[in-house]
Formats: C-alpha cells, sequence, structure tokens
C-alpha cells in the first residue's frame, strides 16, 4: 500500500471525528440549556457544561491563560500527527490511532478558539457517582492513544541475532 493512500485515510478519520463533534455540540447548544441535565439511561444524562480545562477539568478554575495554552498544545500534537500519518513508515493501525487523536484534538480546539472552552456534553454515572462529561472528540483521542497502547504492546516484537 502506498503511504499516500494510508495517510487519506487517517485524515479522512480525523475530518469524520472533527465534523461528528462539531456537529453534536452544535446541536446540544441549540436546545440543551447550559447547565441542564436530561436523563437518556439510567446511567447516562445528556448535559450542556463547559470544560476551560483539560481532561477532568485539569486547570479549569484557572484565570484564562490556559485556554491559550491548550490551544498551543492542540496546534503541536496537530502538526506532529500530521507528519506521523504522512510517514511511510507509519502502520495502518498507528494511522488509524493518529487519525482519531488528531480529529479529537482539532474539534477541542476549534472549541477554545470559537467558544473559550470545550462543550461536555456526555454525562456518565452510576447512582450518585459520575464521571467527568466528555463529548465525541473526547471520545475520538482515547480511543486513538488506546489503540496506539495496544498496538504497541502486541505487535510483533524483531527477534535479535545472537551470534553463534
Amino acid at each position: 500500500m502506498r503511504p499516500e493512500r494510508g495517510a487519506r485515510r487517517g485524515f479522512v478519520l480525523a475530518a469524520t471525528v472533527l465534523a461528528a463533534d462539531l456537529a453534536t455540540k452544535a446541536a446540544i447548544v441549540a436546545t440543551v440549556d447550559f447547565g441542564a441535565t436530561h436523563q437518556l439511561a439510567p446511567v447516562l444524562n445528556i448535559v450542556h457544561v463547559l470544560n476551560r480545562g483539560a481532561a477532568f477539568s485539569f486547570l479549569h478554575n484557572e484565570g484564562g491563560w490556559q485556554r491559550y495554552f491548550f490551544i498551543a498544545i492542540a496546534l503541536a500534537a496537530s502538526a506532529f500527527l500530521i507528519v506521523m500519518l504522512r510517514r511511510a513508515s507509519t502502520s495502518n493501525a498507528e494511522r488509524i490511532s493518529f487519525g482519531l487523536i488528531l480529529g479529537g484534538a482539532l474539534a477541542n480546539m476549534f472549541d477554545r478558539i470559537g467558544r473559550g472552552a470545550v462543550v461536555d456534553w456526555i454525562d456518565l454515572h452510576w447512582g450518585p457517582h459520575h464521571w467527568p462529561a466528555f463529548n465525541i472528540a473526547d471520545i475520538g483521542i482515547m480511543a486513538g492513544a488506546a489503540l496506539l497502547v495496544a498496538h504497541e504492546a502486541f505487535r510483533r516484537k524483531p527477534t535479535r541475532q545472537t551470534d553463534a
């Protein structure tokens, strides 16, 4: 397989995650009042919250500088992921991982640029215990990272030649 074709698949996956995330966030902003909670299933609520921080609301309550910090990180990570997607030696599993992460990073970056914070709307819980709210971009980032870890953990390692 030519590297260009594999890279294209990674970019299409990134665009799919980006589009799905932007569309769902737009729907939440348009239909769910800020701060509202709607039970969808016994363990799933649809919410409308803004996260000015990173994962698990890390740095959420800082003075605003974190917005630009996370935008800069997303830009740097996106540039790195684009280079990795285009590399001839990148495997298909890595391209899928990089595409998922790239789409999620760009989607959350666009939210930070346009809204000043990331719209989170998926609230998983068990009774009173809630996981921090998240979105499609976060799912893409986490799935891509998990796939990358699994790929590294289970890929065939070259056997070492011993001198006999």
